[in-house]
């Protein structure tokens, strides 16, 4: 009987934004380790992508650390340090206990620690220097919002990006990278990376697949893949505007088998599309009063106020009041608007349907952002904020799995606001968070979402229509203006000399 394939498996996912002054420690991450990871078997991840193919394939997987944070600030240096000794006890117990066939890593690829600004691309290095791994398939899966760099194609045989944005394909493409390790296993052929980074950076608003640029990017993609057979997956990836890095903004890489001068050729075609397309990487949005009175005057609802710059999914601390502050000055009624804020929450402790009492709202994270609303707010109802995902396809079930926890949660209204107060902060990727707290979202006139782009998934299905609002805020669309120190020279928009 065969000798069972023993495949290494570990996973490190965080977002970092350079330009929030919040350190994200040890305790903001959730962390699996050994048969921990083998139970995410059927939670609508990345790994439960990867595990569905291990066990078709029937391969023996030896699991190490699972290290996922939501997008926050820059990571303590310390994390990444216990992660990646963890991960290389894990790596070095599995060589000597009988070898490795390979190994396949869930990661996101736009990480920042206080001391080093490629973190994947260390990890794989580090890969590469232990004896026995010189040349050992090391596949994987990141998310299409990551930095790629120059070391993480050095290190790594394939790399698979999310294709979606909403990310609605992440176990999807978990799946795909792990056939492709089985392919390279059952074959014999190992293939090897290339990238390269456009001149060209867009905010996360500009992301979105189903709209130009990125649609052209992923139809090209797709086209070059069937021109040439030993290009084995074309990745197209958006980029993370708010890591302060050299490599950040939008990246190409392959992986392949064949002659390089291809790969560079199909990387050099992606690049110019890029270049020529820039400009519509940088979609309008609306001053937040215009689209108010209109939504107020378009019948039925629910209206999404979507405000990119408290993007929870891209880091921001979901805390912003511009959208209920809109709401109040317009006297928007039957509205609704999610806010991380556990100091308020604490503050309705004890309080009885009905009761009100007075609340310093929101405007505690960014100094960016507006301050603070002080409302007379009526308390509705409490919870602990644990809630189940009702789409495993979403971008926050690829992450987290198939549960979160919002911590400590109060409902309050005031005038016709209903606000959801969260002690953590929750990117709004799934409905069943409005209704484990008793409020049906497609009843609302006008509900705020503080995201870019993934929220489409949960809330297209059920919005009469979108406004994307300008606000102040961390994860400004006009990323122009953002204090970047490391960024390569060249950059649209940051550097518009350059295409003159």
């Amino acid at each position: 009987m065969p000798k069972r394939r023993r495949i290494l498996l570990g996973s490190l996912f965080h977002e970092t934004h350079s330009f929030v002054d919040e350190i994200t420690t040890l305790a903001d991450f959730t962390i699996r380790a050994g048969e921990q990871l083998l139970q995410r078997r059927g939670d609508g991840s990345t790994v439960d992508g990867f595990l569905a193919v291990a066990a078709a394939e029937d391969w023996e997987v030896l699991p190490t650390v699972d290290y996922t944070a939501l997008p926050a600030g820059t990571v303590d240096h310390a994390v990444f340090e216990r992660f990646l000794s963890e991960f290389d006890g894990g790596l070095r117990a599995a060589l000597a206990s009988g070898g490795l066939d390979g190994i396949w890593l869930a990661l996101h690829g736009a990480m920042v620690t206080t001391g080093n600004l490629d973190p994947e691309g260390a990890l794989l290095a580090h890969i590469r220097s232990v004896p026995g791994c010189e040349a050992l398939p090391v596949f994987g899966v990141f998310d299409l919002h990551a930095n790629f760099t120059a070391a993480m194609a050095r290190h790594a045989s394939a790399l698979v990006a999310y294709r979606e944005n909403p990310h609605t394909d992440a176990r999807e493409s978990a799946v795909r990278s792990a056939e492709l390790l089985a392919r390279a296993l059952n074959t014999g052929e190992v293939p090897r990376m290339l990238s390269a980074n456009a001149p060209v950076m867009w905010p996360p608003t500009g992301t979105g697949t189903a709209d130009r640029p990125m649609k052209d990017l992923e139809v090209l993609a797709r086209r070059i893949e069937e021109e040439n057979p030993a290009i084995w997956v074309t990745n197209v990836v958006g980029g993370y505007s708010f890591s302060d890095v050299p490599e950040a903004g939008v990246a190409f890489a392959v992986a392949f088998t064949g002659p390089d001068d291809d790969a560079g050729d199909a990387l050099a075609r992606l690049i110019r599309t890029t270049t020529d397309l820039r400009e519509l990487g940088l979609p309008a949005e609306w001053d937040i009063d215009h689209a108010i009175t209109e939504l107020r005057r378009a019948a039925g609802g629910p209206y999404i106020v979507v405000e990119p710059a408290d993007n929870i999914g891209g880091g921001a601390p979901g805390d912003g009041t511009s959208v209920l502050r809109a709401f109040l000055r317009h006297r928007v009624e039957n509205c609704a608007v999610a806010i991380a804020d556990p100091a308020a929450v604490a503050a309705m402790a004890g309080a009885r349907p009905g009761e009100i009492r007075r609340l310093s709202v929101g405007g505690k994270g960014s100094a960016i952002a507006e301050g603070p609303v002080e409302i007379e707010a009526a308390f509705v109802s409490a919870s602990d904020g644990a809630f189940a995902l009702e789409d495993l396809n979403s971008h926050l079930a690829a992450s987290q799995g198939s549960h979160f926890d919002m911590g400590a949660c109060a409902v309050v209204r005031t005038g016709g606001v209903t606000i959801l107060l969260t002690s953590r902060k929750t990117p709004p990727f799934d409905l069943g968070q409005w209704r484990s707290q008793g409020i049906e979202p497609r009843g609302l006139k006008a509900i705020g979402v503080k995201a870019a782009v993934a929220h489409r998934r949960a809330y297209d299905g059920i919005a009469k229509g979108s406004f994307t609002v300008a606000t102040p805020g961390p994860c400004t669309s006009r990323i122009e203006t953002l204090p970047f120190r490391r960024l390569r020279p060249g950059v649209f928009p940051i550097d518009r000399r350059a295409f003159r």
